[in-house]
Protein backbone atom coordinates (compact mmCIF):
# COMPACT_ATOMS: atom_id res chain seq x y z
CA UNK A 1 0.00 0.00 0.00
CA UNK A 2 1.52 3.33 -1.08
CA UNK A 3 0.45 6.91 -1.67
CA UNK A 4 2.09 6.95 -5.08
CA UNK A 5 4.51 4.94 -7.19
CA UNK A 6 6.82 5.58 -10.11
CA UNK A 7 6.53 3.17 -13.01
CA UNK A 8 8.40 2.33 -16.22
CA UNK A 9 6.63 1.48 -19.43
CA UNK A 10 7.75 0.16 -22.78
CA UNK A 11 4.22 -0.33 -24.03
CA UNK A 12 1.97 -1.48 -21.17
CA UNK A 13 3.84 -1.67 -17.85
CA UNK A 14 2.46 1.62 -16.48
CA UNK A 15 -0.99 1.60 -18.04
CA UNK A 16 -1.66 -2.08 -17.34
CA UNK A 17 -1.10 -1.91 -13.56
CA UNK A 18 -2.99 1.40 -13.36
CA UNK A 19 -5.97 -0.16 -15.12
CA UNK A 20 -5.89 -3.43 -13.19
CA UNK A 21 -5.68 -1.63 -9.83
CA UNK A 22 -8.08 1.21 -10.62
CA UNK A 23 -5.61 4.04 -9.97
CA UNK A 24 -4.82 7.19 -11.93
CA UNK A 25 -1.73 7.43 -14.11
CA UNK A 26 0.12 10.43 -15.51
CA UNK A 27 2.45 9.16 -18.24
CA UNK A 28 4.38 12.11 -19.72
CA UNK A 29 5.57 12.14 -23.31
CA UNK A 30 8.91 10.58 -24.18
CA UNK A 31 11.01 11.76 -22.60
CA UNK A 32 9.86 14.58 -20.44
CA UNK A 33 11.01 12.63 -17.37
CA UNK A 34 14.48 11.11 -17.54
CA UNK A 35 14.57 7.33 -17.48
CA UNK A 36 17.53 6.26 -19.58
CA UNK A 37 19.85 8.52 -17.60
CA UNK A 38 20.04 6.13 -14.66
CA UNK A 39 17.96 3.07 -15.42
CA UNK A 40 17.41 0.34 -17.98
CA UNK A 41 14.21 -0.95 -19.49
CA UNK A 42 13.18 -3.19 -22.36
CA UNK A 43 13.35 -0.96 -25.45
CA UNK A 44 15.46 2.20 -25.53
CA UNK A 45 13.09 3.77 -28.08
CA UNK A 46 9.95 3.46 -25.93
CA UNK A 47 10.94 3.15 -22.26
CA UNK A 48 9.64 6.06 -20.18
CA UNK A 49 8.53 6.83 -16.64
CA UNK A 50 5.07 7.57 -15.23
CA UNK A 51 3.35 8.35 -11.93
CA UNK A 52 0.61 6.27 -10.25
CA UNK A 53 -1.68 7.80 -7.62
CA UNK A 54 -5.30 7.29 -6.64
CA UNK A 55 -6.16 10.86 -7.71
CA UNK A 56 -4.71 12.41 -10.84
CA UNK A 57 -4.18 15.67 -8.97
CA UNK A 58 -1.63 13.91 -6.76
CA UNK A 59 0.16 12.58 -9.85
CA UNK A 60 0.43 16.14 -11.15
CA UNK A 61 1.93 17.30 -7.84
CA UNK A 62 4.55 14.55 -7.99
CA UNK A 63 5.42 15.56 -11.55
CA UNK A 64 5.93 19.15 -10.40
CA UNK A 65 8.13 17.95 -7.53
CA UNK A 66 10.40 16.10 -9.96
CA UNK A 67 11.40 19.31 -11.73
CA UNK A 68 14.91 20.48 -10.94
CA UNK A 69 14.94 24.21 -10.06
CA UNK A 70 17.89 24.83 -12.40
CA UNK A 71 17.80 22.25 -15.20
CA UNK A 72 14.09 21.52 -15.24
CA UNK A 73 13.37 18.03 -16.52
CA UNK A 74 16.41 17.85 -18.79
CA UNK A 75 19.01 15.16 -18.08
CA UNK A 76 22.23 15.27 -20.17
CA UNK A 77 22.62 11.50 -19.64
CA UNK A 78 19.25 10.79 -21.23
CA UNK A 79 19.28 11.67 -24.92
CA UNK A 80 15.49 11.43 -25.08
CA UNK A 81 15.03 14.43 -22.79
CA UNK A 82 16.12 16.62 -25.71
CA UNK A 83 12.47 17.50 -26.30
CA UNK A 84 11.32 20.91 -27.60
CA UNK A 85 11.25 23.37 -24.72
CA UNK A 86 7.75 24.36 -25.80
CA UNK A 87 6.57 20.85 -24.87
CA UNK A 88 7.21 21.56 -21.17
CA UNK A 89 4.72 23.80 -19.37
CA UNK A 90 6.24 26.90 -17.80
CA UNK A 91 3.68 26.87 -15.00
CA UNK A 92 2.99 23.93 -12.69
CA UNK A 93 1.00 20.94 -13.87
CA UNK A 94 -1.04 20.73 -10.67
CA UNK A 95 -2.59 24.16 -11.21
CA UNK A 96 -4.59 22.74 -14.11
CA UNK A 97 -6.30 20.11 -11.97
CA UNK A 98 -10.07 20.46 -11.58
CA UNK A 99 -10.78 19.48 -7.99
CA UNK A 100 -14.58 19.45 -8.23
CA UNK A 101 -16.05 19.54 -11.72
CA UNK A 102 -19.42 21.25 -11.93
CA UNK A 103 -22.06 20.22 -14.44
CA UNK A 104 -21.19 21.72 -17.82
CA UNK A 105 -17.60 22.53 -16.84
CA UNK A 106 -16.26 21.10 -20.12
CA UNK A 107 -18.73 22.92 -22.35
CA UNK A 108 -16.86 24.19 -25.41
CA UNK A 109 -14.22 21.45 -25.19
CA UNK A 110 -14.11 19.10 -28.19
CA UNK A 111 -13.12 15.53 -27.37
CA UNK A 112 -12.30 12.99 -30.06
CA UNK A 113 -13.50 9.47 -29.25
CA UNK A 114 -11.21 6.79 -30.69
CA UNK A 115 -13.71 4.09 -31.62
CA UNK A 116 -10.90 1.78 -32.78
CA UNK A 117 -10.27 1.18 -29.07
CA UNK A 118 -13.78 -0.06 -28.32
CA UNK A 119 -14.84 -2.48 -31.03
CA UNK A 120 -17.02 -5.57 -30.68
CA UNK A 121 -16.64 -8.57 -32.97
CA UNK A 122 -19.16 -11.04 -34.43
CA UNK A 123 -19.50 -14.21 -32.38
CA UNK A 124 -17.30 -12.88 -29.55
CA UNK A 125 -18.89 -11.78 -26.26
CA UNK A 126 -15.67 -11.07 -24.37
CA UNK A 127 -15.43 -7.39 -25.36
CA UNK A 128 -19.08 -6.51 -24.78
CA UNK A 129 -19.27 -5.76 -21.02
CA UNK A 130 -16.43 -3.22 -20.92
CA UNK A 131 -17.12 -1.70 -24.36
CA UNK A 132 -20.79 -1.13 -23.53
CA UNK A 133 -19.90 0.35 -20.13
CA UNK A 134 -17.23 2.64 -21.61
CA UNK A 135 -19.54 3.91 -24.35
CA UNK A 136 -22.16 4.85 -21.73
CA UNK A 137 -19.52 6.44 -19.51
CA UNK A 138 -18.16 8.65 -22.29
CA UNK A 139 -21.57 9.75 -23.48
CA UNK A 140 -23.21 10.26 -20.07
CA UNK A 141 -20.34 11.79 -18.06
CA UNK A 142 -18.11 13.54 -20.61
CA UNK A 143 -20.90 14.46 -23.00
CA UNK A 144 -24.17 14.93 -21.10
CA UNK A 145 -22.96 15.86 -17.59
CA UNK A 146 -19.75 17.77 -18.26
CA UNK A 147 -21.00 19.18 -21.55
CA UNK A 148 -18.06 18.33 -23.83
CA UNK A 149 -18.69 18.00 -27.56
CA UNK A 150 -17.92 14.45 -28.66
CA UNK A 151 -16.55 13.65 -32.12
CA UNK A 152 -16.14 9.97 -32.99
CA UNK A 153 -13.70 8.27 -35.33
CA UNK A 154 -14.93 6.08 -38.15
CA UNK A 155 -14.20 2.35 -38.39
CA UNK A 156 -16.01 -0.25 -40.53
CA UNK A 157 -16.60 -2.43 -37.46
CA UNK A 158 -18.00 0.39 -35.33
CA UNK A 159 -21.75 1.07 -35.82
CA UNK A 160 -22.02 4.79 -36.46
CA UNK A 161 -23.79 6.78 -33.77
CA UNK A 162 -26.04 9.27 -35.61
CA UNK A 163 -26.13 11.55 -32.55
CA UNK A 164 -22.36 12.09 -32.49
CA UNK A 165 -20.38 14.05 -35.06
CA UNK A 166 -17.99 11.99 -37.19
CA UNK A 167 -14.31 12.85 -37.60
CA UNK A 168 -13.44 14.16 -41.07
CA UNK A 169 -10.76 13.04 -41.65
CA UNK A 170 -10.76 10.04 -39.36
CA UNK A 171 -7.70 8.02 -38.39
CA UNK A 172 -7.64 5.74 -41.45
CA UNK A 173 -8.08 8.73 -43.76
CA UNK A 174 -5.07 10.44 -42.20
CA UNK A 175 -3.06 7.23 -42.17
CA UNK A 176 -3.35 6.57 -45.90
CA UNK A 177 -2.35 10.15 -46.72
CA UNK A 178 0.83 10.04 -44.61
CA UNK A 179 1.94 6.42 -44.85
CA UNK A 180 3.25 6.54 -48.46
CA UNK A 181 5.69 9.32 -47.54
CA UNK A 182 6.74 8.37 -44.01
CA UNK A 183 6.55 4.57 -43.81
CA UNK A 184 5.69 3.03 -47.22
CA UNK A 185 7.31 -0.29 -46.24
CA UNK A 186 4.18 -1.12 -44.24
CA UNK A 187 2.32 -1.94 -47.46
CA UNK A 188 5.02 -4.52 -48.30
CA UNK A 189 4.84 -6.34 -44.95
CA UNK A 190 4.49 -10.11 -45.06
CA UNK A 191 2.60 -12.25 -42.56
CA UNK A 192 3.94 -15.33 -40.77
CA UNK A 193 3.34 -17.42 -43.91
CA UNK A 194 5.29 -14.94 -46.09
CA UNK A 195 2.09 -13.76 -47.72
CA UNK A 196 1.20 -10.08 -48.17
CA UNK A 197 -0.36 -8.62 -45.04
CA UNK A 198 -2.38 -6.37 -47.34
CA UNK A 199 -3.29 -8.62 -50.29
CA UNK A 200 -5.37 -5.89 -51.97
CA UNK A 201 -2.19 -3.87 -52.42
CA UNK A 202 -0.46 -6.83 -54.08
CA UNK A 203 -3.47 -7.40 -56.32
CA UNK A 204 -3.31 -3.84 -57.66
CA UNK A 205 0.41 -3.50 -58.43
CA UNK A 206 2.73 -4.98 -61.03
CA UNK A 207 5.04 -7.84 -59.89
CA UNK A 208 7.31 -6.31 -57.23
CA UNK A 209 9.84 -7.72 -54.78
CA UNK A 210 8.38 -7.51 -51.26
CA UNK A 211 11.43 -9.09 -49.60
CA UNK A 212 14.61 -10.68 -50.96
CA UNK A 213 13.50 -13.43 -53.34
CA UNK A 214 9.78 -12.92 -52.61
CA UNK A 215 7.74 -11.26 -55.36
CA UNK A 216 4.03 -10.45 -55.45
CA UNK A 217 1.84 -8.38 -57.72
CA UNK A 218 -0.89 -9.20 -60.22
CA UNK A 219 -2.15 -5.75 -61.15
CA UNK A 220 -1.23 -3.00 -63.58
CA UNK A 221 -0.20 -0.08 -61.35
CA UNK A 222 3.30 0.68 -60.18
CA UNK A 223 3.59 0.74 -56.37
CA UNK A 224 4.19 4.51 -56.46
CA UNK A 225 1.12 5.16 -58.62
CA UNK A 226 -0.96 3.08 -56.22
CA UNK A 227 0.37 5.04 -53.23
CA UNK A 228 -0.41 8.35 -54.93
CA UNK A 229 -3.95 7.12 -55.51
CA UNK A 230 -4.14 6.04 -51.88
CA UNK A 231 -2.94 9.42 -50.62
CA UNK A 232 -5.22 11.38 -52.97
CA UNK A 233 -8.31 9.26 -52.32
CA UNK A 234 -8.69 7.74 -55.81
CA UNK A 235 -7.72 4.28 -54.53
CA UNK A 236 -9.58 2.80 -51.54
CA UNK A 237 -7.37 1.73 -48.62
CA UNK A 238 -6.88 -2.02 -48.12
CA UNK A 239 -9.63 -3.19 -45.72
CA UNK A 240 -7.10 -4.33 -43.13
CA UNK A 241 -5.05 -1.11 -43.09
CA UNK A 242 -5.80 0.92 -39.96
CA UNK A 243 -4.18 2.13 -36.74
CA UNK A 244 -4.77 -1.29 -35.18
CA UNK A 245 -2.93 -3.28 -37.85
CA UNK A 246 0.30 -1.27 -38.14
CA UNK A 247 1.47 -1.58 -34.52
CA UNK A 248 3.98 -4.36 -35.14
CA UNK A 249 7.72 -3.90 -35.23
CA UNK A 250 10.77 -5.58 -36.70
CA UNK A 251 13.45 -6.82 -34.34
CA UNK A 252 16.16 -4.46 -33.13
CA UNK A 253 19.71 -5.06 -31.91
CA UNK A 254 19.68 -1.93 -29.75
CA UNK A 255 19.44 -3.92 -26.51
CA UNK A 256 23.13 -4.80 -26.88
CA UNK A 257 24.01 -1.11 -26.97
CA UNK A 258 21.54 -0.30 -24.20
CA UNK A 259 22.86 -2.88 -21.68
CA UNK A 260 26.51 -2.17 -22.49
CA UNK A 261 26.04 1.58 -22.02
CA UNK A 262 24.17 1.06 -18.75
CA UNK A 263 26.81 -1.27 -17.29
CA UNK A 264 29.63 1.05 -18.42
CA UNK A 265 27.99 4.06 -16.81
CA UNK A 266 27.20 2.12 -13.66
CA UNK A 267 30.84 1.06 -13.20
CA UNK A 268 32.01 4.63 -13.81
CA UNK A 269 29.54 6.00 -11.26
CA UNK A 270 30.82 3.58 -8.61
CA UNK A 271 34.43 4.43 -9.49
CA UNK A 272 33.73 8.12 -8.78
CA UNK A 273 32.65 7.03 -5.30
CA UNK A 274 35.79 4.99 -4.73
CA UNK A 275 34.41 1.53 -5.49
CA UNK A 276 35.38 -0.96 -8.19
CA UNK A 277 32.39 -2.49 -9.96
CA UNK A 278 33.42 -5.59 -11.91
CA UNK A 279 29.99 -6.21 -13.42
CA UNK A 280 30.69 -3.97 -16.38
CA UNK A 281 29.95 -5.99 -19.54
CA UNK A 282 27.64 -8.60 -21.08
CA UNK A 283 30.06 -11.49 -20.53
CA UNK A 284 30.24 -10.86 -16.77
CA UNK A 285 26.48 -10.34 -16.60
CA UNK A 286 25.85 -13.72 -18.20
CA UNK A 287 28.51 -15.42 -16.11
CA UNK A 288 26.90 -14.27 -12.86
CA UNK A 289 23.26 -14.69 -13.87
CA UNK A 290 20.91 -17.53 -13.06
CA UNK A 291 18.47 -18.55 -15.77
CA UNK A 292 15.15 -20.35 -15.47
CA UNK A 293 15.89 -22.43 -18.60
CA UNK A 294 18.61 -23.15 -21.15
CA UNK A 295 16.59 -21.27 -23.75
CA UNK A 296 16.92 -18.07 -21.73
CA UNK A 297 20.64 -18.66 -21.21
CA UNK A 298 21.11 -19.11 -24.96
CA UNK A 299 19.11 -15.96 -25.62
CA UNK A 300 21.37 -13.87 -23.38
CA UNK A 301 24.51 -15.45 -24.87
CA UNK A 302 23.26 -14.49 -28.30
CA UNK A 303 22.88 -10.90 -27.11
CA UNK A 304 26.44 -10.97 -25.77
CA UNK A 305 27.78 -11.98 -29.18
CA UNK A 306 26.00 -9.27 -31.21
CA UNK A 307 28.49 -6.73 -32.52
CA UNK A 308 26.46 -4.84 -35.14
CA UNK A 309 23.53 -2.70 -34.09
CA UNK A 310 21.97 -3.18 -37.52
CA UNK A 311 19.88 -6.22 -38.40
CA UNK A 312 20.98 -8.57 -41.19
CA UNK A 313 20.59 -7.09 -44.66
CA UNK A 314 17.22 -8.03 -46.10
CA UNK A 315 15.51 -8.21 -42.70
CA UNK A 316 13.11 -5.63 -41.34
CA UNK A 317 15.22 -3.01 -39.55
CA UNK A 318 13.68 -2.53 -36.12
CA UNK A 319 15.45 0.74 -35.27
CA UNK A 320 14.30 2.36 -38.51
CA UNK A 321 10.75 1.09 -37.98
CA UNK A 322 10.48 2.45 -34.44
CA UNK A 323 11.52 5.95 -35.51
CA UNK A 324 9.33 5.93 -38.62
CA UNK A 325 6.32 4.59 -36.72
CA UNK A 326 6.60 7.28 -34.06
CA UNK A 327 6.71 9.99 -36.70
CA UNK A 328 3.78 8.45 -38.58
CA UNK A 329 1.54 7.98 -35.52
CA UNK A 330 2.21 11.45 -34.14
CA UNK A 331 1.40 13.13 -37.43
CA UNK A 332 -1.68 10.97 -38.05
CA UNK A 333 -3.11 12.00 -34.69
CA UNK A 334 -2.17 15.66 -35.16
CA UNK A 335 -3.83 15.73 -38.58
CA UNK A 336 -6.99 14.26 -37.08
CA UNK A 337 -6.95 16.69 -34.14
CA UNK A 338 -6.18 19.81 -36.17
CA UNK A 339 -8.69 19.22 -38.96
CA UNK A 340 -11.44 18.26 -36.50
CA UNK A 341 -10.54 21.08 -34.07
CA UNK A 342 -10.13 18.64 -31.17
CA UNK A 343 -8.73 19.60 -27.76
CA UNK A 344 -8.02 16.04 -26.58
CA UNK A 345 -8.88 12.50 -27.54
CA UNK A 346 -10.20 9.74 -25.30
CA UNK A 347 -9.94 6.01 -25.74
CA UNK A 348 -10.79 2.85 -23.85
CA UNK A 349 -7.62 1.40 -22.35
CA UNK A 350 -8.58 -2.20 -23.21
CA UNK A 351 -11.90 -3.91 -23.93
CA UNK A 352 -11.07 -7.06 -21.94
CA UNK A 353 -11.10 -7.46 -18.18
CA UNK A 354 -7.82 -8.60 -16.54
CA UNK A 355 -7.41 -12.31 -17.28
CA UNK A 356 -6.63 -15.24 -15.04
CA UNK A 357 -2.87 -15.61 -14.60
CA UNK A 358 -1.40 -18.73 -16.21
CA UNK A 359 -4.58 -19.74 -18.02
CA UNK A 360 -5.70 -19.27 -21.62
CA UNK A 361 -5.14 -15.80 -23.11
CA UNK A 362 -7.94 -14.28 -25.17
CA UNK A 363 -7.30 -15.01 -28.88
CA UNK A 364 -7.51 -12.22 -31.42
CA UNK A 365 -10.84 -11.97 -33.25
CA UNK A 366 -10.85 -13.87 -36.53
CA UNK A 367 -9.49 -11.84 -39.41
CA UNK A 368 -8.24 -9.00 -37.19
CA UNK A 369 -4.60 -8.01 -36.64
CA UNK A 370 -5.48 -6.69 -33.18
CA UNK A 371 -8.65 -5.99 -31.20
CA UNK A 372 -7.68 -2.36 -30.53
CA UNK A 373 -4.86 0.17 -30.90
CA UNK A 374 -3.59 -0.16 -27.32
CA UNK A 375 0.07 0.53 -28.21
CA UNK A 376 -0.48 3.64 -30.31
CA UNK A 377 0.19 6.03 -27.41
CA UNK A 378 3.50 4.52 -26.28
CA UNK A 379 4.71 3.91 -29.84
CA UNK A 380 3.97 7.57 -30.61
CA UNK A 381 5.54 8.65 -27.30
CA UNK A 382 2.55 10.84 -26.41
CA UNK A 383 1.42 12.01 -22.97
CA UNK A 384 -1.40 9.83 -21.65
CA UNK A 385 -3.54 10.15 -18.55
CA UNK A 386 -5.41 7.05 -17.46
CA UNK A 387 -8.43 7.37 -15.15
CA UNK A 388 -10.47 4.57 -13.51
CA UNK A 389 -13.87 4.50 -15.26
CA UNK A 390 -15.77 1.76 -13.45
CA UNK A 391 -16.11 -1.98 -13.02
CA UNK A 392 -17.80 -4.90 -14.75
CA UNK A 393 -19.16 -7.97 -13.02
CA UNK A 394 -19.59 -10.13 -16.13
CA UNK A 395 -16.58 -11.61 -17.92
CA UNK A 396 -16.05 -14.28 -20.57
CA UNK A 397 -12.93 -16.29 -19.81
CA UNK A 398 -11.24 -18.02 -22.79
CA UNK A 399 -10.41 -21.71 -22.55
CA UNK A 400 -7.80 -24.10 -23.92
CA UNK A 401 -8.90 -26.61 -26.56
CA UNK A 402 -6.86 -29.48 -27.97
CA UNK A 403 -5.62 -28.96 -31.54
CA UNK A 404 -6.85 -31.28 -34.29
CA UNK A 405 -3.46 -33.02 -34.43
CA UNK A 406 -3.63 -33.42 -30.62
CA UNK A 407 -0.16 -31.88 -30.26
CA UNK A 408 -0.92 -28.60 -28.49
CA UNK A 409 -3.55 -26.60 -26.64
CA UNK A 410 -5.05 -23.59 -28.41
CA UNK A 411 -6.50 -20.52 -26.65
CA UNK A 412 -10.16 -20.43 -27.67
CA UNK A 413 -12.91 -17.85 -27.24
CA UNK A 414 -15.74 -18.79 -24.89
CA UNK A 415 -19.13 -17.09 -24.74
CA UNK A 416 -19.98 -18.59 -21.37
CA UNK A 417 -20.36 -15.75 -18.84
CA UNK A 418 -18.87 -15.67 -15.36
CA UNK A 419 -20.41 -13.39 -12.73
CA UNK A 420 -17.98 -11.73 -10.34
CA UNK A 421 -18.64 -10.40 -6.83
CA UNK A 422 -18.79 -6.65 -6.29
CA UNK A 423 -17.19 -4.41 -7.31
CA UNK A 424 -16.05 -6.61 -10.23
CA UNK A 425 -13.00 -5.95 -12.39
CA UNK A 426 -11.92 -2.42 -13.38
CA UNK A 427 -11.64 -0.67 -16.71
CA UNK A 428 -10.19 2.74 -17.55
CA UNK A 429 -10.35 5.64 -19.98
CA UNK A 430 -7.20 7.23 -21.41
CA UNK A 431 -6.93 10.93 -22.34
CA UNK A 432 -4.31 12.11 -24.80
CA UNK A 433 -3.08 15.10 -26.81
CA UNK A 434 0.18 16.32 -28.27
CA UNK A 435 3.22 17.24 -26.11
CA UNK A 436 2.77 20.72 -24.65
CA UNK A 437 -0.99 20.32 -24.21
CA UNK A 438 -0.77 18.61 -20.83
CA UNK A 439 -2.70 21.51 -19.28
CA UNK A 440 -5.76 20.55 -21.34
CA UNK A 441 -5.26 16.81 -20.82
CA UNK A 442 -5.05 17.28 -17.03
CA UNK A 443 -8.03 19.63 -17.02
CA UNK A 444 -10.27 17.19 -18.90
CA UNK A 445 -9.04 14.04 -17.14
CA UNK A 446 -9.31 15.52 -13.63
CA UNK A 447 -12.76 16.94 -14.41
CA UNK A 448 -13.84 13.48 -15.50
CA UNK A 449 -12.36 11.77 -12.43
CA UNK A 450 -13.88 14.25 -9.97
CA UNK A 451 -17.30 14.10 -11.67
CA UNK A 452 -17.44 10.31 -12.06
CA UNK A 453 -15.59 9.21 -8.90
CA UNK A 454 -15.64 5.60 -10.10
CA UNK A 455 -12.75 4.22 -8.07
CA UNK A 456 -13.63 2.24 -4.94
CA UNK A 457 -11.18 0.93 -2.33
CA UNK A 458 -10.10 -2.71 -2.76
CA UNK A 459 -12.59 -4.95 -0.89
CA UNK A 460 -9.88 -6.24 1.45
CA UNK A 461 -8.90 -2.71 2.53
CA UNK A 462 -11.34 -0.27 4.06
CA UNK A 463 -11.02 3.40 3.05
CA UNK A 464 -8.97 5.63 5.33
CA UNK A 465 -10.90 8.21 7.35
CA UNK A 466 -11.60 11.20 5.15
CA UNK A 467 -10.27 9.43 2.05
CA UNK A 468 -12.26 8.15 -0.98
Amino acid sequence: MAMCSLCEETSLSCRGPANHNAVALLLPHKAMISFLGGAIGSDIYYDRAGIHCRWIGDSAKVLDAMKDPETGYYDPRDMWTTVPRSSILEETYAEHVVEAAAEGSLRGVRIGVIRESMLKFPGVSADEPIVDAAVREIEEVLGEHLGATLVESVDPIWPDDPDIENMEPSYTDALVQLLPVIFPEILFWLDSDNQPQFPEFAANITPTEFAPGITFGSGTMSPIDYMVGLAEGTEPPPPGLNIRSILTLGKSNAMQFHITQYLTRRAADWAERGYTETLADWATLNERSKFWADAQRAWFKNWEEIGDIRRTFGERQGIDERIKLRELLRRVEMKVMMENNLDVVVRLHYPLAPGKIGLAPQPQPEGQAARNEIRMGPYAGLTEVLIPAGYVQTVYDPVFTLSEDRQRYIPTNSNTPTTLPEPGLPYSLVFRAEPGQEDMIIRVASAYQSASNRRVPPPAFEPLPGEP
